[in-house]
């Protein structure tokens, strides 16, 4: 069965957002069974850890021997077991693989950027100074978003892909602001996505550790 590395707890802010719920959502989609491999805080630094991702980061899958991270990579590899997540139409499945690293490359890092000012950085005097800038790229790069997905229900195919899991996640990076719940059309295609029944058990299967972590000792 493929492991799935992920935390056991994370701060408030964190709940819904650890890159582990693309890996699982993609797995649930696939129909595809995992078991999570839940970490302490600061286990992610240890030289065990380390030597399977470099990184210190979550998640990893473990597959038999085989070993791999990045949820983009990993998402990806899944999808090319998966009719659900891949389309058929080879012209369709590279529109889902650009579209894909384009929620890595081009949205992800604005969206990030916005949300580390806006939680860890709020009270500096940089991040004070910086935010007007950054949240004026962040809209650029959503209304490129928008601007394509207006009358579309999906970024590469007719249908959910791979893709648009990822784009989702990435969006949701926003969700303490109204960049994205303001735009009609991005606030639709996350609501379309966020529905299906894959992204509920996987959404579900990530936070319930942290809501059992909370729970007093008996």
């Amino acid at each position: 069965m493929i492991t799935v590395s992920a935390f056991r707890s994370v701060p408030p802010f964190a709940k819904g957002l650890v890159r582990d719920l693309r890996v699982r959502w993609a797995l649930e989609e696939a129909g595809i069974p995992y078991e999570a491999r839940l970490l302490d805080q600061g286990e992610q630094d240890s030289p065990a850890y380390r030597a399977i991702q470099p990184f210190g980061q979550v998640p990893y899958i473990q597959d038999g021997d085989f070993v791999m991270f990045e949820s983009g990579a990993i998402v990806l590899h899944i999808a090319e077991k998966s009719p659900v997540l891949s389309p058929s139409d080879p012209e369709a499945r590279l529109r889902m693989h650009t579209w894909l690293i384009a929620a890595l490359n081009s949205v992800e890092p604005a969206l990030q950027n916005l949300f580390l000012i806006d939680i860890l950085f709020t009270e500096e005097a940089w991040a004070k100074a910086r935010r007007p800038g950054a949240e004026a790229f962040a809209i650029r790069r959503l209304e490129g978003l928008a601007a394509w997905l207006k009358g579309r229900q999906y970024l590469a195919d007719e249908r959910f892909t791979a893709a648009d899991l990822m784009m989702t996640t990435v969006l949701r990076l926003a969700r303490e602001t109204d960049l994205v719940t303001g735009n009609p059309v991005l606030d639709a295609y996350v609501r379309r996505c966020e529905a299906r029944p894959a992204f509920q058990r996987a959404l579900a299967a990530q936070t319930a550790p942290f809501e059992a972590a909370l729970e007093p000792a008996e």
